[in-house]
């Protein structure tokens, strides 16, 4: 009793402390308040402490992040301080805004300050880790969840799940056993914990982010996990799964997974379908889609709509039937359809495809006139196809007219610019086209610098190559198996063997493996340098390593064989090659 007394004093003492402060400057005057009688003041201690909406504060007309952290500071500055609830309102309203930054900031303040933390705090908090994509952060404060002893609501999980998804993380290696992800690892915790049951919701989240990761067997056994565990999928479940096994091409079990999903009265909507017909048109059977598929649409009341037709188009494109794809095209209308963007982009990039620049050409200046902005996808598709063409002189024209248009090129738009202007011999352009990028701080992904480097090593200017190959990894790029084979290519033709060798064992220590196009390009280069002991020894690496001579290599090898100015030493080296290599090779013949 003596303990809840001094306890009651030591409250009223604060209180009046906080009361002999002065309140906030406000418009240049200063006010202060008198200390009230005892018998008054604890009287309005007892109410305060135990009334936490006794300061009243309209959170729902915070528009401004500014007004949101003058608040916060308002709040700190009260005595006591306003409950947790209000502070995680005030946190809700800053999070509406998409101010996720500062919301966390406000959120480790409230732990820097000893301001309690409840279970809404924490996932308003997970919530914006998830928005910035830094779930290991969410994963930190999850942990706080059961350190505390709360229970963590479904919600919060699910918010976790979405933000691996979008992280692109959910089949990764980080677990505990096997080849299980952290999302299925959190599917395990959730079920440890005993309350908190994965629903629906969370399996279908996993579901989909396996089947986009093209990891179809896993999301097919959580998908009979979930199945004996009596929870119940819905239709975005299956929509997943079959969009995971027509990227397979796992057509019979596509074909299964739609049967089972009338069996369980779910009826695939118009998104379901136009997933199959997608993946149908992606395997060149654009015909099949539109044969069997489109008629099951109808007859389960769901119209095609404008993605279903753009598949189709993207389909037909795909495979060079380009009045089929027009046919398509010119049909909507009289379905009452209106073509997007994307169905141009579509035929735009099959007529380039095709080299029929002049339709493709129309097509874009049609898009204006339809109410329609081109996007940098068109323009690149045409821009890819005037290289082709060599018609170099309309790349300015078209450049100009993407201006015009108020369009920004993309990185891999620079990267056909540089790779067509290289392919045109027009390397000296290229190069100033590069540094000028450079030099405006574009940022340049590895793919254009490997094709300038390829570009600079077909103009013999090796030693500018390999100076812009040392520098990648200043700029926090790595090289990638192609920009290897470019570079070793390079060396190869410069006589620079034993630096290619090199090469081969760096590439591998930075965690790129050499491909069969690696093998072949350093193996020619030793036999075409007479130097046939190391290009035995890397031929029958390149054999163990299940990978075979190129036809390229096979020629070189049968000229050598057919040439009568070899040693007989040197024929009998190389007669041994061709048989080394010969096992595992297929159709060269």
């Amino acid at each position: 009793m003596a303990r809840h007394l001094k306890m009651q004093l030591n409250g009223v003492a604060a209180l009046a402390s906080a009361c002999r402060r002065p309140l906030p400057h406000k418009r240049g005057t200063c006010s202060s308040l008198l200390l009230p009688p005892p018998p008054l003041l604890q009287f309005f201690s007892t109410r305060i402490a135990s009334n936490p909406q006794f300061h009243r504060f309209d959170f729902n007309n915070i528009k401004k992040l500014e007004d949101a952290l003058f608040l916060f500071d308002e709040m700190l500055r009260m005595r006591p301080l306003p409950s947790t609830i209000q502070f995680t309102q005030l946190l809700t309203a800053v999070t509406k805004m998409k101010h996720y930054s500062a919301s966390l900031s406000l959120y480790n303040e409230m732990g820097a300050l000893g301001i309690p933390i409840d279970e809404y705090t924490m996932s308003i908090a997970i919530n914006c880790c998830c928005h910035l994509t830094r779930v290991n952060c969410g994963f930190a404060i999850l942990g706080s969840f059961f350190r505390r002893g709360i229970e963590p609501k479904v919600a919060t999980f699910n918010t976790l799940l979405k933000g691996l998804v979008l992280e692109d993380r959910v089949p990764e290696a980080v677990q505990l056993a096997g080849n299980t992800s952290l999302a299925i690892q959190l599917l395990r915790l959730m079920e440890e914990e005993g309350k908190c049951k994965p629903d629906t919701v969370i399996y279908s989240t996993v579901i989909d982010g396996l089947c986009k990761d093209r990891v179809v067997d896993d999301a097919l056994t959580l998908f009979s996990e979930m199945i004996e565990k009596c929870i119940p999928p819905n239709v975005v479940t299956y929509s997943s799964l079959i969009h995971g096994l027509c990227n397979n091409g796992r057509w019979k079990e596509v074909s299964r997974l739609l049967r089972e999903m009338g069996e369980r009265k779910i009826s695939p909507d118009v998104r379901t379908f136009n997933i199959v017909v997608d993946g149908l048109c992606k395997q060149g059977m654009a015909e099949v889609a539109e044969r069997e598929v489109l008629p099951m649409m109808r007859q389960r009341g769901e119209d095609p709509n404008v993605v279903t037709y753009t598949a189709l188009i993207d389909g037909y494109c795909m495979r060079g039937q380009m009045e089929e794809a027009r046919k398509r095209f010119d049909s909507m209308t009289d379905l009452g359809l209106v073509p997007n963007v994307i169905t141009y982009s579509a035929l735009i990039n099959g007529y380039c495809k095709n080299l029929k620049v002049h339709e493709a050409m129309q097509l874009l200046r049609e898009l204006p006139c339809k109410g329609l902005k081109p996007n940098v996808i068109s323009y690149s598709s045409i821009l890819q196809a005037l290289f082709r063409s060599g018609r170099l002189g309309a790349v300015c024209d078209l450049f100009d007219h993407m201006k015009a248009e108020g369009l920004v090129p993309s990185t891999p738009m620079y990267c056909i610019l540089l790779d067509g202007l290289c392919k045109n011999g027009h390397f000296a352009e290229a190069l100033s086209v590069f540094s000028m990028l450079i030099s405006k701080g574009i940022y340049l992904d590895i793919a254009v610098h490997t094709a300038i480097i390829d570009g600079l090593c077909k103009d013999g200017k090796l030693e500018s190559a390999r100076d812009i190959f040392d520098n990648l990894s200043s700029k926090g790029l790595m090289p990638d198996v192609i920009t290897y084979n470019i570079m070793t290519n390079g060396l190869c033709q410069e006589g620079l063997l034993d630096e290619a060798k090199e090469l081969l064992v760096k590439m591998e220590e930075n965690g790129c493996m050499p491909n069969d196009v690696t093998y072949n390009t350093i193996v020619k280069g030793f036999l075409k340098r007479e130097r046939y002991c190391e290009a035995m020894t890397l031929t029958e690496e390149m054999v163990a390593r299940g990978f075979s001579a190129d036809a390229t290599t096979f020629a070189i090898v049968v000229d050598l064989l057919s040439s009568k100015s070899q040693d007989p030493a040197q024929l009998e080296m190389i007669n041994r090659i061709f048989l080394t290599s010969k096992d595992g090779v297929k159709n060269i013949e």
